[in-house]
C-alpha cells in the first residue's frame, strides 16, 4: 500500500485502531455536512463506514499529522461514478475542523494529484462539491481544475434535501502546465 509523506503529513492506508481518530472528526457537525453526510453518532457507526469506505483501499488515505501521529482526515482518488473511464479519479477529502485554514487540505491534495498523475499515470483528475461549499471550491480551483458545469439535482443528502453537484476536472494536460511547487498553502 502507497505511503505519501509532505512537510507536515503521512497520507497512510486507514487502519481499524484509527477508529477514535475517524470519530472524532466524523462526528461533528460541520464536517461531514458539507459533503453531504450526516455527522457520525456513533463509534460503531464509524466503524462501519470504514469497513465500506476507507479499509484495504489502494488509494485512500488517512491524513495524518505527523507533530501528533494522529489522523485528522482522510483523502482519496476513487472510482468516479459520473465517468465510466479507468484513467480518470475523483478526488474527495474531509478533514476536522479544528485544522481548516491551515493550509493542511492543500499540502494533501497536492501531493495526492502528483501522485495521480505521476504514479498512476491518470489521465485526468475530477473533483464535485456542493455550490454552497466555499472551502472545497477554493482548493479546486487553487489546483486549477476547470470548471465544466453544474450537474443539477445530482444528490440527495442524508437530510432529504437535493443537490446539485458543482463538477471540475483536471487533465493531465493541464496539470503538466503548471507548477504547484510553490504553491501557497494557506486555505484563506
Amino acid at each position: 500500500m502507497t505511503v505519501l509523506n509532505t512537510e507536515r503529513l503521512i497520507m497512510r492506508p486507514i487502519q481499524p485502531n484509527d477508529l477514535d481518530d475517524i470519530f472524532n472528526y466524523s462526528s461533528t457537525s460541520n464536517v461531514g455536512p458539507n459533503a453531504g453526510w450526516k455527522p457520525h453518532e456513533s463509534k460503531e457507526e464509524t466503524l462501519e463506514i470504514m469497513k465500506e469506505i476507507f479499509l484495504d483501499k489502494e488509494t485512500v488515505w488517512g491524513i495524518e499529522l505527523k507533530e501528533t501521529s494522529r489522523i485528522i482526515g482522510s483523502i482519496g482518488l476513487i472510482d468516479d461514478p459520473k465517468r465510466q473511464y479507468d484513467l480518470v479519479r475523483m478526488i474527495g477529502s474531509a478533514i476536522g475542523e479544528k485544522y481548516w485554514g491551515k493550509g493542511i487540505m492543500t499540502e494533501a491534495v497536492q501531493k495526492v494529484i502528483r501522485y495521480g498523475f505521476e504514479g498512476l499515470e491518470l489521465l485526468a483528475i475530477s473533483a464535485y462539491c456542493f455550490p454552497n461549499n466555499e472551502r472545497s471550491k477554493r482548493i479546486i480551483t487553487k489546483f486549477n481544475f476547470e470548471y465544466e458545469g453544474t450537474l443539477k439535482m445530482a444528490e440527495k443528502i442524508f437530510k432529504g434535501e437535493v443537490f446539485a453537484n458543482e463538477c471540475y476536472l483536471l487533465t493531465k494536460d493541464r496539470y503538466n502546465n503548471n507548477n504547484f511547487d510553490d504553491l501557497d498553502l494557506r486555505e484563506n
